[in-house]
């Protein structure tokens, strides 16, 4: 891991690099309604901008991930200009957001769209419920970038190819049956305001929704949740009624001592700029708390000195380093996801390089609904088959939950293993039986 950590986050016009904004000003690119209006949206709006950097080859690739890809493609100016275009494909933004079709692996066998059950866990139209005490709010399904490794790539970011989507936006009049459900109960302290992004809820539904919430009692945090502050930080900076109507929700929250956040998203370093320092200082300002979520990448973020320079370069603008989850188990992201190997080992050489209150923890979503599990909870953990057990008392007490690690990245055995159904049943049945064992405090790790 480097020893040093430099905090010289981008300051210079590096947009102009991209010959479709060479000659854009800077006052220009920092305005949230010009990233808005020249985001990309196709792979024609990409080659347009893009001109001679985009090669034929790299072109067709892209047609070719459109193809097998959940997600449609947007992307701000300001994330699409830091990708490293002489490499693409292997650069760590360019991974999270754009389908090169060489890139794709097949499906995980038992890969799903609703990998997290959070259908099941569906309570009213716009309402999941899955913990005691919390409640996820999805309000739209639209986003200011469609992140190539969306959980909701069933819901989010517009028909393609191989997925048909009704996607839905901001709409007041249909909320009622959710503020209806939270105010019938009382054991509801917190609720996430996601979708989609919060970032793309207009001014007036950012304070409606949280006024409303701030004014039920035994309402105690409010989340809103968005990737704004990584793919159009120009948001905060510059949509002044848009944090206005933020920031009198925060105060709001706070004469009545409730908390009202902003979890963002951040992936890698190299997403923060002067941009995300401005914005973040406007929030600091504000008295409003950031926190981050990340999702652990193959080839964006699996390797110890980028997950530390990002947890480094978060502290340093004061977004706390919260999670790191797990790749959900969703189709058409194989070659985004890691091994539950990886994150073990991650997660135990972060632990005191820096304050303990800056490592974030690393998570497993239970795929079925088991919620958020601790990297280190498992109840056994199969490393040649790749398949670990979890538990969840505190959610849904008696049942079990497996994740399953990438097959191409087991060892020969166990990829052998999965080329045989019969093979696989059998040892699967078998890691069940041990981890039922375990749950049961009988057995023993894998």
């Amino acid at each position: 891991m480097a020893t040093h950590v430099p905090y010289a986050f981008v300051t210079d016009e590096y947009w102009r690099n991209v010959p479709g904004w060479a000659g854009v000003s800077r006052d220009e690119f920092g305005n949230h309604r010009w990233q808005d209006r020249h985001g990309i949206t196709s792979i024609e709006g990409l080659a347009g901008v893009l001109g001679s950097r985009l090669s034929p080859g790299l072109l067709q690739d892209l047609k070719h991930g459109l193809t097998r890809t959940p997600m449609r493609i947007r992307l701000t100016p300001y994330l699409a200009a830091l990708i490293d275009w002489s490499n693409p494909i292997d650069d760590p933004i360019g991974r999270q957001f754009l389908p090169f079709g060489s890139r794709f692996l097949d499906n995980h066998p038992f890969a799903v769209d609703d990998s997290l059950n959070e259908d099941g866990d569906r309570v009213a139209p716009f309402l999941v419920h899955r913990y005691p005490d919390r409640a996820l709010f999805l309000p739209l399904t639209v986003c200011p970038v469609y992140c190539a490794f969306c959980t909701r790539s069933r819901l989010v970011g517009g028909s393609t190819a191989i997925k048909a989507k009704e996607t839905y936006g901001a709409s007041p009049e249909a909320w009622e049956a959710t503020f209806a459900y939270l105010r019938a109960h009382p054991e509801i302290e917190d609720v996430v305001i996601s979708g989609g992004d919060a970032a793309m809820l207009r001014p007036d539904a950012i304070e409606s929704i949280g006024r409303t919430l701030v004014e039920m009692p035994h309402i105690r945090r409010l989340r809103y949740a968005t990737r704004g502050l990584a793919a159009i930080p120009m948001k905060i900076t510059s949509d002044d009624a848009w944090v206005r109507a933020l920031a009198r929700v925060s105060d709001a929250g706070r004469r009545a001592m409730k908390e009202v956040c902003v979890h963002t998203h951040v992936n890698v370093g190299a997403e923060i700029t002067e941009w995300t320092v401005a914005a973040s200082q406007r929030l600091i300002d504000l008295g409003i708390r950031v926190r981050n979520q990340s999702v652990l990448l193959r080839g964006v973020n699996d390797t110890l000195d980028v997950m530390h320079q990002l947890i480094k370069r978060l502290s340093y603008v004061q977004f706390q380093p919260y999670l790191v989850y797990l790749h959900d188990m969703v189709p058409g992201c194989e070659h985004l996801r890691t091994r539950l190997s990886d994150a073990l080992g991650m997660s135990k050489a972060l632990l005191g390089t820096t304050a303990g209150f800056n490592v974030p923890r690393f998570v497993c979503d239970a795929p079925g609904g088991g919620g958020k599990r601790e990297i280190f909870s498992h109840e056994c953990y199969d490393r040649e088959l790749g398949v670990s057990a979890w538990s969840a008392p505190g959610v849904k007490p008696g049942h079990l939950f497996y994740y399953f690690d990438p097959v191409d990245l087991l060892p020969e055995s166990g990829r052998r293993i999965w080329r045989e159904p019969c093979e696989r049943d059998k040892r699967l049945a078998t890691f069940k039986a041990l981890a039922r064992s375990c749950q049961n405090g009988h057995g023993t790790v894998a």
